[in-house]
């Protein structure tokens, strides 16, 4: 095992065990996810709609969640060291810098896939995209397996570029505000992929314009990570 890959488990080992004992991530994106949910459910509640229709308003209302839900967790992948005033010390250890941001990397994406495997059936069932009747031309069965792999990368991309936001704006004293306004624009396309795969999966199944949009989501999540690795010293550093 070499020294960056011992280097990143380290990190994500002690954030996940920190994670574990607190609990204070995964409550505060639960909490965050489902109030998002609960007020889009409240304001575009409504009958009518066809069922392309409702499954894009499902789509757009749990990415949305989503994507709060990864700021407010990628908050925490280094405060803990800053208000401890142990960053300094972690940057100082032996190893490449861009392991540390493997490592974060690591300890945020398990609780953001565990708020993600709560929210998006919930959001789908809130919003009637699967589990309602319907009348006429039915949607087909619901591809969860299709559903599990686009929500997998789309927390990875989410994840990835807000932990990376996250190094930069630790020190910051408005690093709450300027997180997600510097993050968001970086994950445009992400969202952009995540709703169309989505939507298309609860409207049509599986096809190929599901694989196209996967297939780009894949791209910007690799992209994404190995950017962040490379920028990451000079992130920390500056």
């Amino acid at each position: 095992m070499t020294e960056a890959v011992r280097l990143s488990l380290t990190v994500a080992a002690k954030d996940l065990r920190v994670s574990g004992r607190t609990r204070d991530t995964l409550l505060a994106t639960s909490f965050f996810a489902g109030l998002v949910l609960l007020v889009l459910g409240l304001a575009l509640s409504g009958s009518g709609r066809s069922s392309t229709q409702t499954a894009a308003l499902a789509a757009g209302s749990v990415w949305t969640a989503l994507a709060l839900a990864a700021a407010v967790g990628a908050q925490r992948a280094f405060a803990q060291e800053q208000e401890a005033g142990a960053l300094e010390q972690l940057l100082a250890y032996p190893g490449p810098h861009g392991a540390l941001y493997l490592g974060k990397l690591l300890g945020v994406l398990p609780p953001l896939l565990l708020v993600a495997a709560l929210t998006v059936p919930t959001g789908l069932v809130l919003f009637g995209a699967v589990g309602a009747s319907c009348v006429g031309a039915c949607p087909p069965p619901t591809p969860w397996a299709g559903l599990a792999l686009t929500t997998l990368l789309g927390v990875l991309g989410f994840a990835a570029g807000t932990t990376f936001y996250g190094s930069i704006t630790v020190n910051l004293r408005a690093r709450e505000a300027l997180l997600p306004a510097l993050a968001f624009p970086i994950l445009v396309p992400a969202v952009i992929a995540t709703v169309k795969a989505t939507a298309l999966l609860l409207a049509e199944g599986w096809g190929p314009e599901v694989s196209t949009w996967l297939t780009f989501l894949t791209a910007f999540d690799l992209g994404t990570v190995i950017l962040a690795t490379l920028l990451f010293p000079a992130a920390v550093e500056g």
